[in-house]
């Protein structure tokens, strides 16, 4: 059974889900997941679980999540983004200026609440949020708390035609819904907005620069070629890690607690040598094998 992370680039029009059917049938491999969903829209780093390393993907969704892309100030849409239809127009005064964009950036910086958009997949009373906004019914949607590690404006502010466009850059916690920060930054600048673009642009420790697309990983199978499938420690990402000699690694695989008096973490990858041996979670002063790989 093929075993190994995958550093997929989403293209535009897809789902997350349809990537990891594809790659089901380019692989020949049933025992696929992927770690952190995105938009159809949205483009960039899908990493994905193949074999055991699908064990990983509750630690692979809980990394942190890089995007980049474009904010349109001027008109809001009914999705937030670029694909839906213009809800409310409201000019950009040519005196707003860059500085007074990143003041309003610099403030979300740090946990904030969310409201998810009506067009996502957030789950009210057993039904998506998508299917009362496709049917037009209005429901009270949850908050949700979110960390915003930085948020920057990555280009000059351009006003075209009472519209004003920059690209920003956010590391974000997951859950994060990059289209309501797009609109909530506009509504604390006084204006209705968007996010027009967006990239994500690392996840889970891979990075878009070294990311494939569905295409360039079937030609590699269809060449031989499987340097495309990462270790499986790959999909760790900041998850702390601990090396453990032969007599704890002994004890890991009999699932036993032990003791690691230096580490304070609560939960931590476990190495023998180069392996990834097991993730290992804090019992009041011990450790506990959660889930053994090797």
């Amino acid at each position: 059974m093929l075993s190994g992370i995958i550093n997929v680039k989403k293209e535009a029009g897809m789902t997350s889900h349809d990537v990891v059917f594809r790659l089901r049938k380019i692989l020949r491999e049933k025992k696929i997941g992927h770690g952190g969903t995105l938009d159809p829209d949205v483009t960039g780093v899908l990493p994905v679980a193949v074999g055991k390393a699908t064990r990983l993907i509750e630690y692979m969704q809980e990394e942190g999540k890089i995007y980049e892309g474009e904010i349109t100030l001027g008109f809001s849409t009914t999705t937030e983004d670029a694909s839906g239809e213009m809800v409310e127009r409201t000019p950009v005064e040519a005196s707003l200026s860059e500085e007074e964009v990143d003041r309003a950036m610099a403030t979300f910086v740090g946990q904030i609440t969310q409201i998810p958009p009506m067009y996502s997949a957030v789950k009210v009373n057993g039904r998506k949020l998508y299917e009362y906004a496709r049917a037009r019914e209005e429901v009270e949607r949850p908050e949700r708390q979110v960390v915003i590690h930085s948020f920057e404006r990555t280009s000059p502010l351009v006003l075209v035609d009472g519209l004003a466009h920059f690209g920003f850059r956010v590391k974000c916690s997951k859950g994060t819904y990059v289209r309501t920060l797009s609109v909530d930054l506009g509504q604390r600048l006084g204006y209705a907005s968007h996010m027009s673009q967006l990239v994500r642009t690392s996840a889970s420790g891979l990075v878009i620069d070294q990311s494939l697309t569905l295409a360039e990983i079937a030609q590699k199978v269809d060449e031989g070629s499987w340097d495309f499938l990462l270790p499986i420690a790959s999909g760790l990402g900041d998850l702390p890690r601990v090396s453990l000699d032969e007599e704890l690694s002994q004890e890991i695989l009999y699932g036993r607690f032990i003791a690691l008096p230096d580490m304070e973490d609560e939960v931590l990858a476990a190495f023998k040598g180069e392996q990834l041996l097991a993730i290992l979670e804090k019992r009041e002063e011990l450790y506990k094998p959660r889930k053994v790989f090797l």
